[in-house]
C-alpha cells in the first residue's frame, strides 16, 4: 500500500492546457519500454519520446543508437542489482520522477533494486517492503545521501569544520542510529536529495566561462580534474563534491550501487562518453503543439540543444538563455477552437519568457549572491542566476543559498506555515564556532534540513548552499529543488514569489509556469 500523497506531484495544468490537451494527447508517442531495468540489453534508439503531463519529452543520442548490452551505464554493476539507469530513466529526462517511482513500487511490490536498503529506504535499518520505510523516495523522489562527519577533502583527510551540528528532529532514525548516525560506528550524516538529470551534460560540465582556478562566488580554489589537473566548473552535483563525470560515476557506484569491484578505466570512459552525447528537452507541448517545428524558437527541443554553444553566459541582446526570437509574440489571428487555444498558449509562453528575463525583483539575504559585491538587496531577474545559454544553470562556478533548505524560508521547519508539507525530513541545528565568521544572514545558529555544501567545505557561509540545476526537461521530472519540496511547477514559482516577495500577478505566474513547461 502506498503512503498518503504519493501522487501529489502531478503537473499543475492551466485551464488553457486542459481545454486544449484532449485533441493533442491522441498524437502522443509512448515507447514500448517506459522503465529501463539494468541488463535488459535492448538498444537505446537514436531518438525517442515519452509522454508526460505537459506533453512529451524528447531524447537525442547524438552518436546514434546505443548498444546497452554490456554497457556500464545499463548493467547492474553492484551487489544490489542497480545500474546507473535505475535512477536516470529516459522517460524522466534521465532523472526519476515521483510518479515513476510510485508506479515501480506498485509493479514490483517494492522489490525493484531502486528501493535498495542502502539509500532507497529512509534508513537501511528500516524494514524491507514497508512503504513507510521508503516514504521520502515515494513521496518526494529523494535518495538518501550519507556523508562523512567531520567532512573529508578529496584525499580523504578530515577537515575541521567551522561549526558544530546536532540533530533536532530525526523522523527516520538514521541520524541518531548507533551504526548510521552522526555519533554511530560510521560517523555519517544522512541528507535526502533528488537525483540530477543526466542530459545536456556537455553544457553542465563545460570548461568555458567561469572555469578559472578560483570559485567565482567564494574566491576559494576550484576543484581540479584528477586526470588533467585543470580546474572544473563544480556545477554538476548539488554540493559540488565530485569534480568530473568519472569521479561522480565512481562515487555513485560505491555509494549507491554497492560495487564489489571498482569500475575500470574503460567503464568510466564509456559512462562519460554516453552521458556527454545525450541531449534532452520537451519536444511537444499539450498547449503549444510542436516544440521542434521548422522555423520555431531556436531555444526549444533536444536537437537545438545539440547545436547550441556551451559555456556561454546568456544575455538579453544576442545570447538569450532560452532563445525564442519573439516568434510567439503577437501571433496572427486564427480560426477554430484548437488553433485559438494553441495561439493563446504560445503567447503565454512568450510572456513567461519575458517575465523570466525582464521582470525585476529584489534579491535579498541570499548567500553567494548578495555576498559577492553586488549589494544586498539587488534588483535583478530570474536570468541573473539562471544565466547559462540553453540550460538555465549558473555559468559561474559555485553554489547559492536560496532558502530551499534553511529556516526561515524552507517549507519544512516547524516555524514555517507550510510545516506539514515535509514532516519526515530531518532537522539539524548548526552552530558556528566562536572563532569563525557567522553565516552572513542567519547568524551563528542555523536550522536546516540539509546543510548542503557546508557538509563538504565545513564553512558556516555554505550552510544550505546548493548548486543550481538545469531547467531542461522540467515537465518530465517533478518534483523540484534538491529536497523535492516543490511538487509541481506552480509550487516552484510560488516558492520564489514568497522567498523574495516578488508579488507576481496570477497572469505572470501562469505565464512563467507555461514557459517552464516547454523547456
Amino acid at each position: 500500500m502506498l503512503p498518503n500523497n504519493v501522487f501529489r506531484c502531478r503537473p499543475w495544468l492551466p485551464l488553457a492546457t486542459l481545454a486544449f490537451s484532449g485533441a493533442l494527447l491522441a498524437q502522443s508517442v509512448e515507447p514500448a519500454r517506459p522503465w529501463w531495468s539494468p541488463g535488459e540489453d535492448t538498444p537505446l534508439p537514436a531518438t525517442l519520446e515519452y509522454a508526460n503531463g505537459w506533453g512529451r519529452f524528447g531524447l537525442v543520442n547524438a552518436d546514434g543508437p546505443v548498444t546497452t548490452d554490456g554497457h556500464p551505464f545499463f548493467e547492474a554493476l553492484g551487489s544490489n542489482g542497480r545500474g546507473c539507469v535505475t535512477c536516470h530513466q529516459p522517460a524522466d529526462a534521465m532523472s526519476i520522477s515521483v510518479a515513476t517511482i510510485a508506479r515501480r513500487w506498485q509493479e514490483t511490490e517494492g522489490k525493484d533494486p531502486l528501493f535498495a536498503a542502502i539509500d532507497g529506504r529512509n534508513c537501511p535499518h528500516l524494514p524491507a517492503g514497508d512503504a513507510a520505510a521508503h516514504s521520502l523516495l515515494l513521496k518526494r523522489g529523494l535518495i538518501r545521501v550519507s556523508l562523512p562527519w567531520p567532512p573529508r577533502d578529496s584525499s580523504g583527510t578530515a577537515i575541521t569544520p567551522g561549526f558544530s551540528i546536532e540533530v533536532v528532529r530525526d523522523p527516520s532514525g538514521c541520524n541518531t542510529h548507533p551504526e548510521y548516525g552522526l555519533d554511530g560506528e560510521r560517523h555519517e550524516i544522512s541528507v535526502y536529495r533528488r537525483p540530477r538529470s543526466a542530459i545536456n551534460l556537455r553544457y553542465v560540465t563545460a570548461a568555458g566561462f567561469g572555469v578559472t582556478p578560483f570559485i567565482g562566488k567564494t574566491g576559494m580554489l576550484a576543484a581540479k580534474d584528477p586526470e588533467t589537473g585543470k580546474p572544473v566548473n563544480m556545477n554538476m552535483m548539488a554540493d559540488a563534491r565530485e569534480a568530473t563525470l568519472k569521479t561522480q560515476a565512481n562515487s555513485a557506484a560505491n555509494g549507491h550501487m554497492q560495487v564489489v569491484t571498482p569500475l575500470s578505466a574503460e567503464q568510466l570512459a564509456r559512462i562519460q562518453a554516453f552521458e556527454l552525447q545525450l541531449y534532452g528537452a520537451q519536444s511537444w507541448s499539450n498547449g503549444a503543439g510542436s516544440l521542434v517545428e521548422t522555423g520555431g524558437p531556436s531555444g526549444f527541443g533536444p536537437r537545438n540543444l545539440r547545436a547550441g554553444r556551451d559555456g556561454v553566459l546568456g544575455n538579453n541582446t544576442s545570447n538569450y538563455v532560452f532563445p525564442m526570437e519573439d516568434k510567439w509574440a503577437n501571433l496572427p489571428e486564427v480560426e477554430g477552437a484548437d488553433a485559438m487555444a494553441r495561439r493563446a498558449f504560445r503567447e503565454s509562453v512568450q510572456r513567461g519568457h519575458d517575465v523570466f528575463f525582464y521582470r525585476t525583483f529584489w534579491i535579498k539575504d541570499a548567500t553567494h549572491i548578495n555576498t559577492v559585491g553586488l549589494g544586498n538587496p539587488i534588483k535583478r531577474t530570474c536570468a541573473t542566476c539562471h544565466g547559462m545559454h540553453m540550460t538555465g544553470m549558473d555559468v559561474a562556478n559555485g553554489w547559492m543559498d536560496l532558502g530551499t533548505t534553511n529556516a526561515p524560508w524552507a517549507l519544512e521547519p516547524p516555524e514555517s506555515p507550510w510545516a506539514k508539507e515535509l514532516p519526515e525530513l530531518p532537522l539539524f541545528k548548526l552552530t558556528c564556532n566562536a572563532d569563525q565568521p557567522p553565516h552572513p544572514f542567519l547568524g551563528r545558529t542555523v536550522y536546516t534540513q540539509d546543510p548542503g555544501r557546508a557538509l563538504i567545505s565545513g564553512k558556516c557561509e555554505d550552510i544550505g548552499a546548493i548548486v543550481i540545476q538545469q531547467f531542461r526537461g522540467l515537465a518530465a521530472r517533478a518534483p523540484y529543488f534538491s529536497n523535492g519540496s516543490a511538487a509541481n511547477l506552480r509550487e516552484l514559482v510560488d516558492f520564489y514569489d514568497r522567498r523574495f516577495n516578488i508579488r507576481y500577478t496570477e497572469q505572470e505566474k501562469a505565464d512563467l509556469v507555461n514557459f517552464l513547461s516547454v523547456l
